[in-house]
């Protein structure tokens, strides 16, 4: 997570105003690095399990038994759990306890009580009599199946494809992201000791170039969820489909518009840097009404200027560093470009002069439509403020949704028929209003236009591992 577990004074550092401190590091552990014939492996294990082992043959209720006693072992471990999350991502242990591990417990216990309510229909067709005929649909598992995880969330993401996909009976290849592996790793040693059949679970640590890719053409591999950047799913989706026309399920990119209109509620409006900035559905860009700008603006920078900035295994810290050192880089020469185009920084804006990959929180206003960071994702504590006349609700529909991505959006209005307008026309995926990033287990969740398609979490996640059979009996 780019934080050093030496345990250095503040003074030695109070006069290096001028350094900047990207070497502070230490390893944590060494992880294996899966090549091909590692993939091979693991596919070959899942496919055994799948077609010829217990799990394959195993009554809905007692697969969904065993997941029940996943998540109960997953609890009881949650402040390892945690830990781990924490020194691995850089999360805030607060945060990594409440979220990352706390919603991924959530989660396998939702997906269990689905386990034994997966149905099919009956469906009435014509009959040429004096034949009959039944016609019934029949939901099964696809088979082995390959996840492919972001590094924001390691833990919470393996959660919100796995279980589902694990509810539906299907076995699992899953890579983590090559630089937040841990939590995965020690997911993998709890489902052993739940019970869950050898096979079913695999996890293979290693680079997308390499695990992602073969994962991508294998013949065997029958369904692909990924969860990451536009680009690299817009590829598997090739890949995908030249190997074996796998099914696909992809949440990407997202440039969230968030748009505050007078009447709000300012003091639930002023948003905070939820996971370092590191967040798929953060508030990409906010809009607020030109009547509340300056005032909005204040109250975000008095938000920003209480946030302690430190050791995130510090229950007082409430910014973390970022994940990797160049993820760092990147958001620097964002806030670069932004300067260069005209933008005005309000706040942050630079590394924190301390051990590890710190970035402060940042403020940027006067962002205007064409600016490169009015287009692209930050992925970081990066807020983005543009005005927009006061009444003009078509216009700043508009320009909230003149991108290419839909994965998130938001409205802030104590006005209930304003909110149910603007809500009806985001084209996003995803609609909060009057509340932000609050996302439930039992809702679905994922986006439009080049944030991907597919769902997570809800009933709907199910549909994403599941194939439909139609049976036709003459009689």
């Amino acid at each position: 997570g780019g934080r050093t577990r030496l345990q250095l004074e503040e003074d030695k550092f109070k006069n290096c105003s001028n350094m900047v401190f990207l070497s502070f590091l230490q390893a944590l552990c060494d992880v294996s690095l899966a090549q091909k014939s590692d993939v091979d492996k693991a596919v070959a294990a899942a496919k055994e399990a799948f077609e010829d082992g217990e799990w394959g043959k195993m009554n809905p209720r007692d697969r969904g038994r065993l997941i029940y006693k996943l998540a109960d072992l997953m609890e009881e471990h949650q402040e390892e759990l945690a830990t781990i999350e924490t020194i691995d991502s850089g999360a805030v242990y607060t945060l990594a306890l409440k979220t990352h591990v706390g919603m991924s417990i959530q989660t396998f216990r939702y997906f269990a009580g689905w386990c034994d309510k997966i149905q099919g229909s009956t469906i009435p067709i014509n009959q040429a009599r004096p034949n009959r005929n039944l016609t019934f649909t029949k939901k099964e598992p696809i088979g082995v199946c390959a996840i492919i995880i972001p590094w924001n969330y390691p833990l919470m993401m393996l959660a919100w494809k796995t279980a589902a996909c694990l509810a539906a009976g299907n076995t699992v290849v899953l890579k983590p992201a090559q630089v937040t592996p841990l939590t995965a790793l020690k997911f993998a040693e709890l489902s052993a000791r739940a019970g869950i059949p050898k096979g079913v679970v695999n996890i293979l640590p290693g680079s997308g170039a390499v695990v992602g890719q073969h994962l991508s053409d294998h013949p065997d591999v029958r369904k692909l969820g990924f969860t990451g950047s536009t680009e690299i799913g817009k590829h598997i989706m090739k890949s995908c489909a030249v190997s074996n026309v796998k099914k696909v399920s992809l949440e990407l990119g997202g440039k969230s518009p968030l748009i505050i209109f007078s009447d709000c509620d300012i003091d639930k409006a002023v948003s905070v840097f939820f996971n370092k900035g590191e967040n798929c559905i953060a508030a990409g860009r906010i809009f607020v009404e030109d009547s509340i700008h300056d005032q909005f603006v204040k109250r975000v920078v008095e938000e920003v200027e209480k946030m302690k900035i430190g050791d995130p295994l510090d229950r007082s810290t409430d910014h973390g560093p970022q994940n990797h050192k160049t993820h760092l880089e990147k958001l620097l020469e964002y806030c670069q470009i932004a300067n260069m185009e005209g933008a005005t920084l309000v706040y942050g804006g630079k590394q924190v002069q301390r051990p590890g990959f710190f970035f402060e929180p940042t403020v940027f206003t006067d962002v205007q439509d064409h600016m490169y960071i009015a287009k692209e994702e930050s992925f970081g504590p990066i807020m983005i403020i543009s005005k927009f006349r006061s009444g003009d609700v078509d216009d700043v529909l508009r320009r909230a949704n003149a991108t290419e991505y839909g994965l998130a959006s938001g409205v802030f209005t104590q006005d209930i028929s304003k909110a149910l307008y603007v809500s009806e026309r985001l084209n996003a995926g995803t609609v909060f209003v009057n509340t932000y990033n609050k996302t439930d287990v039992a809702s679905p969740f994922g986006g439009f236009k080049q944030s991907g398609f597919g769902k997570d979490l809800g009933q709907e996640a199910l549909n994403e591992y599941l194939r439909i059979k139609a049976v036709t009996i003459e009689y």
